[in-house]
């Protein structure tokens, strides 16, 4: 009779990896695009603090430098990437590759490259903008919404190379990829964050539209990457990086001596500002580590219609005090950083910079804001569970 051999592991993933190529070293190309994106995070918070404390006197600022480097290394190893599965002639490399006009290579090169193009072309765009429509203009602007939509496309590119890496990958190999989609992950949720720094200032913390905002742009990002790794207290471990990166910015930056070079100048600068206390997100992200953990074989969608309200509640009820502790003389320090103004800010001048600014006019238009806001988490959250999922059975 026959003699059995044992299985290692079930045969349809052993076929896929001899299919895709299995993966025993993540390759320089992953760690150049890491670096990229390292670079546009300390470079976009550097050219928010630069603007609130210096001005924008020139393009050629050691920030912007630093953003757009982005998308030079980022482009380069997207670059080498599919010349190499086109035409390369590797079988291998283009069995793992995906061919978009004639080009081969991985899924998430392409949309990383897009993504570098699009960071390229805001360069020229952001100084004619500057030049026609004034020296500092608002954070979302028509080049900035360009630079940010192709900066969002890079992380999104680089998460689905990881994805795909970590699905065909030893366990060492896993490991470190898994630390560096967390990162990238938090940066992510960092960059949708400050797009929403308007809505969501200390002032506007009262205010449902605030919470209506956080609904629609951040479950999609801390729920899909958490998701895609389908590991236990992945979406805390995003959160917490969030955390500590921005409280890094908030704490290191003032360090830097700087000084206004445009006017009005309405506060006295010395350092370069801040921009703001990390929201509170480690919260919302523990609660829905717990449920998931709880309701594991549970629909797509019977699970979004949890996980939104239960973020978008578990937020309300942690930031909405805490916005009155931020509002409060104890957090004037550089701690939490309720002291700082941007040159520009006419803060205790033209207003009081420590009263809420209520933006419904009525209680039933607030709840109604609410209830909106509870509806939206569902369908953002829901995306955020169609990401991951789709990141979990990425091979190529």
């Amino acid at each position: 009779m026959a003699e059995s051999i044992p299985l290692g592991q079930p045969l349809q993933p052993r076929l896929g990896e001899q299919a895709y190529g299995r993966a025993d070293a993540i390759p320089w190309t992953i760690w150049c695009m890491f670096a990229g994106i390292a670079c546009g995070l300390v470079g976009g918070q550097w050219d928010i603090s630069w603007h609130m404390s210096i001005g924008r006197d020139t393009f050629w600022t050691p920030a912007h430098i630093l953003i757009q480097l982005t998308g030079v290394l980022v482009g380069m190893a997207c670059g080498y990437m599919i010349l190499t599965a086109t035409f390369g002639g590797d079988t291998a490399i283009q069995s793992r590759s995906v061919k978009i006009w004639g080009f081969r290579g991985p899924l998430g090169a392409f949309i990383a490259t897009w993504g570098c193009m699009a960071m390229l072309t805001s360069a020229p765009f952001d100084n004619w903008w500057h030049n026609a429509y004034g020296l500092d203009v608002k954070i979302v602007s028509p080049p900035h919404t360009l630079l940010s939509l192709g900066s969002f496309a890079i992380k999104i590119g680089t998460l689905a190379l990881m994805a795909g890496l970590m699905n065909r990958s030893e366990e060492k190999v896993r490991r470190k990829l898994m630390r560096l989609s967390v990162f990238v992950g938090a940066v992510c949720v960092s960059q949708l964050g400050t797009i929403l720094t308007i809505s969501t200032w200390p002032v506007n913390m009262h205010a449902a539209k605030c919470y209506l905002a956080v609904a629609i742009a951040i479950p999609p990002a801390l729920v899909g990457t958490a998701w895609g790794l389908g590991r236990r207290w992945a979406c805390t471990l995003v959160a917490g990086t969030y955390t500590l990166i921005l409280l890094a910015f908030e704490w290191i930056l003032p360090l830097i001596p700087a000084e206004p070079k445009l006017g009005p100048v309405y506060q006295h600068i010395t350092h370069l500002i801040p921009l703001r206390f990390p929201l509170l997100f480690i919260v919302p992200a523990i609660m829905l580590d717990l449920l998931w953990n709880k309701t594991k074989g549970w629909g797509r969608w019977e699970l979004a219609a949890v996980s939104g309200p239960v973020f978008v509640l578990s937020f309300l009820a942690v930031q909405w005090p805490f916005a009155n502790f931020l509002m409060s003389p104890s957090a004037r320090n550089w701690v939490f950083g309720m002291a700082y103004f941007a040159y520009f800010d006419p803060a205790g001048f033209l207003y009081d910079p420590y009263k809420f600014q209520i933006a419904e006019n009525t209680r039933g238009e607030f709840w109604t804001t609410m209830a909106a806001a509870l509806l939206v988490s569902i369908v953002s959250a829901r995306l955020g569970l169609a990401w991951g999922d789709w990141m979990r059975r990425l091979r190529r």
